[in-house]
């Protein structure tokens, strides 16, 4: 009996289907791309308006074998890969590889590996977006012309097996540039000073030095430091102002692929290998295999309506009325974002990462937790915080100290103690400074007008900080900021850096090696 082929790229993804669809369909799985330009020539006619010419990949020839087989037997032909434009070049090579007069190429598309998700794809079927695929074939010629008539330079003026490419070269250069500015860079001493005070009533706190008559005050060297102690020690310190004002803290969105990339603790690759795990599936007793996840490849923070209702169900259920806004979330998308996939969520809120943890992996764990806390969170209400600003005058020098009291959790409550994931950015920001912020603690009640002891002075030596070193988060954050490449190739071109020995990893930063700064300085001359 003739059967309908569905196509996918993996064994992974396709055991998933396959437990999914009924005996009238058999799940393929084509391990990516079966055809490419030519490893052994340009392969793109640059005479005709740069028309590549592509061919089989020679270690997918028994899989191509193996398609034309089950397609010739097949009434309707599925391709079912991924929901973005290389999944969407793979489909146009697998129907001109299996297409014919007598089978259809349908085009399926889903958000996430769910049997809802591919039972509702297969009645709406569409057809493959020439324009994706054009924008795939794109990028994938200029890849070619940039590292077919750079790389054979590199051959000539260092060694064979060398490479550049489009944003790999970039992202060496960066790496490169952000090395010699640290090289170049000439810190500069600074000092900070305190008062150890006592109040009216306990606790005593500490407050920094702020400013001299009024203006902001920096401290050059130690011989100011100790004229300024000298003169505060023997001044009264009253509290000239106390100001405390509400302040809120907005949820981050949903993950898009960059910024789960930045916040995970794991190598970019690693992420993102565990991150298409839990999309393509899990196997959970009593069920089916799972997808846990959706599609991990996006640049959008929309979410799907039903998404939205059930997760709003759950915040309702786990952490009560009171953490629900009155209408959902709506977060903007980043200018030049494709939208054509949702935000990166769990695919069922039924799927608490506490009940699916025997199930997983330590990092499977880890990867599925912080999502589906940060989609939570992003449906929740602001958290709510008394900020108090206090600032104490002693003669001509003002001296400042801030204290900050949670008054109401709101999103912070999707998060338990010991996850990292806390907020929106990466752990490790950039700056000159490592502590620009004003002393913080506890406070005492204060009031204008008291009049506070004086326990002790401290003064602290400082010199500026050049920017560090690119973390693997910090050079993701970085290419995508400036529009460099896309999310989806960040952790290859990691790695070619890191094969090709143009960078080292030192305690988990970057440094060029002498062969990358070679490289980036032929190229650019």
């Amino acid at each position: 009996m003739a059967k309908s082929l569905v196509v996918v790229e993996s064994p992974a993804k396709a055991k998933t289907i396959n437990k999914y669809l009924g005996k009238s369909y058999k799940v393929v799985a084509s391990m990516g791309h079966i055809r490419d330009l030519p490893k052994s020539k340009l392969g793109v006619d640059v005479d005709e308006a740069f028309k590549p010419v592509y061919e089989p990949i020679p270690a997918r020839k028994k899989v191509i074998k193996e398609l034309r087989a089950a397609a010739k037997v097949a009434t309707d032909i599925y391709v079912a890969t991924d929901p973005d434009r290389e999944g969407e070049a793979i489909g146009w090579h697998l129907a001109a590889e299996l297409g014919g007069k007598k089978r259809s190429v349908h085009r399926l598309m889903f958000n996430e590996i769910t049997k809802q998700a591919i039972v509702e794809a297969l009645k709406h079927p569409v057809e493959i977006d020439q324009r994706m695929v054009d924008a795939q074939q794109a990028r994938r010629v200029l890849d070619r012309l940039v590292g077919y008539k750079l790389s054979p330079l590199l051959w000539d003026k260092v060694r064979r097996g060398l490479s550049a490419g489009r944003v790999q070269s970039i992202a060496l250069k960066l790496v490169c540039d952000r090395e010699h500015e640290i090289e170049q860079f000439n810190p500069e001493e600074y000092w900070h000073i305190f008062a150890n005070l006592i109040g009216p009533v306990p606790p005593e706190f500490e407050a920094k030095l702020q400013k001299k008559n009024g203006k902001t005050v920096k401290v050059l060297n130690e011989a100011e430091s100790k004229t300024i102690v000298e003169a505060v020690t023997n001044e009264s310190f009253i509290v000239d102002t106390v100001g405390t004002k509400a302040r809120k803290k907005q949820a981050a969105p949903p993950y898009i692929t960059s910024k789960l990339q930045q916040a995970s603790q794991m190598p970019v690759k690693r992420t993102m290998m565990i991150a298409q795990q839990l999309y393509e599936g899990i196997e959970l007793p009593g069920e089916d295999a799972v997808g846990l996840i959706t599609y991990m490849r996006t640049d959008s923070t929309r979410v799907s309506g039903q998404a939205l209702t059930d997760v709003r169900e759950h915040i309702q259920s786990a952490f009560g009325e009171a953490y629900l806004p009155a209408k959902p979330n709506i977060y903007r998308a980043k200018k030049g974002a494709q939208d054509a996939h949702e935000a990166i969520r769990p695919t069922s809120m039924e799927y608490d990462p506490d009940r699916v943890k025997p199930h997983l992996t330590k990092e499977q764990f880890y990867i599925y937790r912080i999502i589906w806390n940060r989609f939570v969170a992003s449906q929740m209400l602001p958290a709510i915080f008394d900020d108090t600003t206090v600032d104490i005058n002693a003669g001509i020098y003002t001296f400042r100290i801030k204290g900050s009291v949670l008054k109401f959790k709101g999103w912070l409550s999707a998060y338990s103690k010991d996850v990292e994931d806390n907020s929106d950015s990466p752990g490790d920001q950039e700056g000159t400074h490592e502590d620009d912020e004003h002393t913080k603690g506890l406070l005492p009640a204060l009031n204008k007008g008291d009049t506070l002891s004086l326990k002790a002075t401290r003064s602290e030596q400082k010199f500026t900080q050049p920017r560090p070193r690119f973390s693997e988060a910090m050079l993701v954050k970085e290419l995508e900021e400036n529009g460099i490449g896309r999310p989806s190739t960040y952790a290859a071109i990691i790695g070619v850096l890191q094969s090709r020995e143009y960078v080292a990893k030192i305690e988990g930063r970057f440094k060029p090696t002498r062969l990358g700064r070679l490289v980036t300085e032929l190229l650019l001359k």
